[in-house]
């Protein structure tokens, strides 16, 4: 597809596939009463929620994927991901304490720190 630049000269439009090849940083909430809210910050209202992480993830893969596809189609804008630029890679985190209690006995289970678990489940929905 191609565009108009502010110089009027033709310029080539990214393909679909390059837009759905994007990694977008994920935000992702635990709710009280259980499940979880996820969200896409650089796409506005890309979001879902879930019962599981992995449901959250799926759906949010999926609803990515279709936020992507509409823009694409009616010839919006679809922006990039965000810097990591501003990011530090510290975090604090509050829970509800039945989610620290889960998280902990999990990563004793796999025998890894409670860090470490938890940033390999934030890697797995990132992807």
């Amino acid at each position: 597809m191609k565009t108009l630049n502010q110089k009027n000269q033709q310029i080539e439009k990214p393909s679909l596939e390059y837009y759905l090849n994007l990694q977008y940083p994920v935000t992702l909430y635990p709710e009280p009463e259980g499940g979880y809210v996820a969200q896409i910050k650089d796409l506005p209202g890309c979001l879902t929620q879930a019962e599981t992480l992995e449901e959250t993830v799926a759906n949010l893969n999926e609803a990515r994927e279709l936020w992507i596809e509409t823009a694409y189609e009616a010839g919006d804008d679809i922006p990039l991901p965000s810097s990591n630029d501003n990011y530090s890679g510290k975090l604090l985190l509050r829970m509800p304490k039945s989610l620290h209690r889960r998280l902990a006995e999990t990563s004793e289970r796999e025998g890894v720190s409670l860090n470490q678990y938890i940033v390999s489940l934030l890697s797995a929905i990132s992807r």
